[in-house]
């Protein structure tokens, strides 16, 4: 019997395959209680080009107040953000990698803000 998290990384597994046969550059997400960390990998694995998360200090003063890392409004944040260092680092299309989280909520709002501020994939 496979715990909740070992079917999750089963399921994160087989979409890094398909992405790998693709060779283009991956935006990674990680959903956590309290955070929400997205980062864009090159075509071949081996370089991060760009990250953005909740838990950094300068995103933390753009959500307010609260700076809560747990919400849909800052998932959308997080997903604008790295549109915008994805695009500086030369990079337009991406293949989207939830890593086995539903397409739903915050990985959802994630996705559509960096949509919104051109990434395509």
């Amino acid at each position: 019997m496979l715990t909740k998290k070992q079917q999750r990384l089963r399921r994160s597994r087989q979409t890094r395959i398909r992405i790998a046969i693709q060779g283009v550059a991956r935006l990674t997400v990680n959903r956590t209680n309290l955070h929400i960390y997205a980062s864009v990998i090159s075509g071949d694995g081996t370089k991060v080009l760009a990250s953005v998360s909740t838990a950094a200090a300068d995103v933390r003063a753009k959500l307010g107040e609260s700076g809560k890392g747990s919400n849909v409004a800052a998932a959308q944040a997080v997903g604008t953000m790295i549109a915008e260092k994805a695009k500086a680092a030369g990079v337009e299309k991406v293949a989207f990698d939830r890593a086995g989280f539903a397409y739903h909520g915050r990985v959802k709002a994630l996705a559509e803000a960096a949509r919104a501020a051109g990434l395509q994939f």
